[in-house]
């Protein structure tokens, strides 16, 4: 039977190893696609892969046992519980300007970009396509330079190879799909959840490993309801909020 494959995890030995472990497996549970099997590997395995003891596997399990996540069962193994799932999502209505603005006001440095293989998680955003562009950057304060947020966008190659990389240093991904590019957004769906910083966000964003951040995933749709691009901004939960007005 195929098993659930966890995402992987540097450890911070200056926090308990069962709780990293049992928050990393705990997000890639909750993060998982629906079309991923229930069943998690073995303990052996588990241990192996996070690099603890079979003693700290245990422990971290009966953790996420405890929170209904997972169920143990002698000699068939250990399972996701199928309820396991995020909460159903608010959804908010907006316009494309509104998510502009809110993304504009900040300096941007590219970290990298090129083709990669169509992420696991995305798929789903991206049938047919072996592979999309990726772009990672880093917003700085302009006045203090200190980070605030570093995105990931998943563009599809034929729109990438019209974006001018000095644009992105200034301007939001989705303005220069729109206004550079020419793509005729006509809708984004945007998610906000809390999230734990894990360490490449910890090192990019200067805070400490685990400490609490605001993840935003960003869905772009042309006209044709082809998705263009796939935003996944990881903000300081100590500089951002969530705030939503609603007009009666």
């Amino acid at each position: 039977m195929t098993t659930f494959a966890p995402d992987s995890l540097v450890l911070n030995r200056k926090l308990p190893l069962w709780y990293q472990v049992s928050q990393s497996l705990r997000a890639s549970i909750l993060g998982r696609s629906p079309q991923e099997p229930l069943r998690l590997p073995t303990e052996d395995r588990l241990a192996e892969h996070y690099g603890v003891s079979v003693l700290t596997m245990r422990q971290a399990l009966k953790e996420l046992e405890t929170e209904g996540l997972i169920s143990r069962h002698r000699r068939r193994g250990t399972f996701i519980e199928p309820s396991a799932q995020r909460g159903a999502p608010v959804r908010l209505l907006g316009s494309v300007d509104a998510i502009v603005a809110q993304q504009s006001g900040e300096r941007a440095t590219v970290l990298s970009h090129g083709a990669v293989p169509v992420p696991a998680d995305l798929a789903e955003h991206f049938p047919g396509l072996d592979e999309v562009v990726e772009y990672r950057r880093l917003r700085c304060e302009e006045s203090s330079g200190e980070p605030t947020n570093w995105a990931e966008n998943a563009v599809r190659p034929e729109l990438a190879e019209r974006i001018d990389l000095a644009d992105l240093t200034r301007l939001p991904m989705t303005k220069v799909l729109r206004d550079a590019v020419g793509v005729r957004i006509s809708r984004i769906t945007d998610t906000v959840e809390a999230r734990l910083a894990d360490p490449e966000t910890a090192r990019l964003l200067n805070v400490p490993l685990l400490s609490p951040i605001l993840h935003y995933t960003g869905v772009t749709y042309d006209e044709s309801g082809r998705v263009v691009d796939v935003a996944r901004i990881r903000y300081r939960g100590d500089r951002f909020s969530f705030t939503v007005t609603l007009e009666a």
